[in-house]
């Protein structure tokens, strides 16, 4: 057998292994949660629990949970022990999420002994600082702990810088020994790591150059960030869960299946079904937006390749049983949503991937809300960047005087990072501007649960003409 094909069969293996439907890791959250995510930049910046709280917006409408972005940049986990009390317990979450490793373990050109003996020493600093959270998150015994095992570097990929830190192996130490004390301290335990290394390695089989970790190896693309949501999702056992499913049997003139939905005023005719349709959740929105990070362009959507989420996350089915003759068109609300043979409405349509229904069209305003949301607390985690980032080690931790702005001016002529974000900080340094975005943040999320409510739909099922466009569905 050739190395090529025993490498596919074993990354098969190993993806089939990861993705098997395990016992709930990690409960649910409930009504009236506050959930504080708390890590490096790949939190900071990134968009992985802003897709689980939309999963919760429009899965679990009626139930208000809210999400708090507690990143930072950088961050090692000595600096988030140094920032836990204000940058989280202050703000009085229910649950809190922890992930750490990417920063700890260090960027370093050593190799061979050198290196793993480097390695040992950042890996032990930080189980030390560690120690020292742990202290923290045991003083506020109501907060509930999940553990997240970091998302990985990608040392495999054939892209450029073509120069890689060999980090895995290290982080992996760290992802243990989180584990190990998420299970000696009776907390929760996610591991995004694994399962991802795993992806990667099986797109690189067929794509050399594939990576959910951008050009830097280090922060994933939003596809990334998709994928680690479907893995937090799944953990939480939420999965084959569906937004809805009906079952309209014609010889019996009644609904025989209407899972997490009402069905009512069921009329049928030879050629014609009516009824109305009211779910108990809306299907999850997808954006196909491309985001670009360096020369890679990436969406939501792209996530959609990488991990079976639409089939396992996000099903609306509707069937019919014993449709006579060949085509039939889908209204909803009088609107033409689709044509489909009667073969295939008997399988099932999942309309979630109808992006022109009602209920999608709902789904999306929520999206757009969310997204809005996110790009506020992301001006917001900019200007905190750069208080502990930058300001906090020279003293100057919530020192916005005159002084600090010229020095900050002066530092971002030179550090790339503090550069990109001066227009915010000089706006985001006034308290009425943060209480006012924070305002806005607020009023968004209770926009978004006023109308992610799925609402009564008038469904019907009519013969088709001809030469109407018939879909179909794998």
């Amino acid at each position: 057998m050739s190395n090529y094909i025993f490498r596919l069969l074993a990354v098969i293996l190993c993806f089939a292994q990861s993705f098997l439907v395990h016992a709930q890791q990690v409960k649910p959250f409930k009504a009236g949660d506050k959930v504080a995510f708390v890590g490096n930049s790949i939190t900071d910046g990134g968009h992985y629990h802003s897709y689980i709280w939309l999963y919760y917006m429009t899965r679990m409408p009626y139930t208000r949970v809210d999400f708090i972005n507690a990143g930072i940049g950088g961050d090692v986990a000595r600096q988030i022990d140094e920032r836990l009390q204000e940058d989280v317990f202050d703000k009085h979450p229910t649950v809190v999420t922890l992930t750490f490793g990417m920063n700890d373990t260090g960027y370093q050109w050593l190799t061979g002994a050198k290196a793993d003996s480097n390695y040992k020493i950042k890996v032990a600093a930080s189980y030390n600082s560690f120690l020292e959270i742990q202290k923290h998150l045991k003083a506020h015994p109501g907060v509930r702990n999940i553990m997240i095992g970091s998302s990985p570097y990608d040392g495999t990929a054939k892209i450029k810088p073509g120069i890689i830190f060999n980090k895995n192996e290290a982080m992996q130490r760290i992802v243990s020994f989180q584990k190990d004390a998420a299970k000696a301290n009776a907390w929760e335990f996610v591991d995004f790591s694994k399962p991802m290394i795993t992806i990667n390695e099986q797109q690189q089989l067929h794509d050399s150059t594939f990576s959910m970790q951008s050009f830097d190896r280090i922060h994933p693309t939003v596809d990334g960030h998709m994928v680690m949501a479907y893995l937090f999702l799944k953990a939480q056992g939420f999965a084959n869960k569906k937004v809805a499913a009906v079952n309209i049997n014609l010889e019996k003139n009644a609904a025989v299946k209407s899972e997490n939905c009402v069905i009512t005023n069921l009329v049928s005719t030879k050629n014609e079904v009516s009824y109305t349709y009211k779910a108990n959740a809306l299907p999850y929105p997808i954006d196909t937006i491309v985001q670009n990070i360096g020369k890679q362009g990436r969406s939501q959507a792209d996530g959609l390749k990488l991990v079976p989420f639409q089939q396992e996350f996000n099903q609306e089915i509707l069937q019919v049983q014993n449709l006579p003759g060949n085509n039939y068109a889908v209204k909803i609300d009088g609107k033409l949503i689709g044509t489909w043979p009667a073969s295939q409405l008997q399988k099932g349509v999942n309309l979630a991937e109808v992006k022109t229904t009602p209920q999608y069209q709902q789904a999306l305003a929520v999206m757009h809300l969310n997204e809005e949301r996110w790009a506020i607390e992301r001006r917001l985690r900019e200007y905190w960047w750069l208080h502990y980032s930058i300001l906090k080690p020279h003293g100057l931790l919530h020192n916005d005087g005159e002084a600090t702005i010229d020095s900050v001016q002066r530092y971002a002529q030179k550090d790339f990072f503090v550069g990109a974000v001066l227009n915010t900080y000089y706006k985001a340094r006034f308290k009425t501007v943060r209480n006012a975005w924070q305002k806005e943040m607020d009023l968004l999320t209770n926009q978004i649960y006023l109308i992610n409510r799925p609402v009564a739909r008038k469904v019907e099922i009519l013969a088709a003409n001809t030469n109407q466009h018939v879909l179909t569905q794998k």
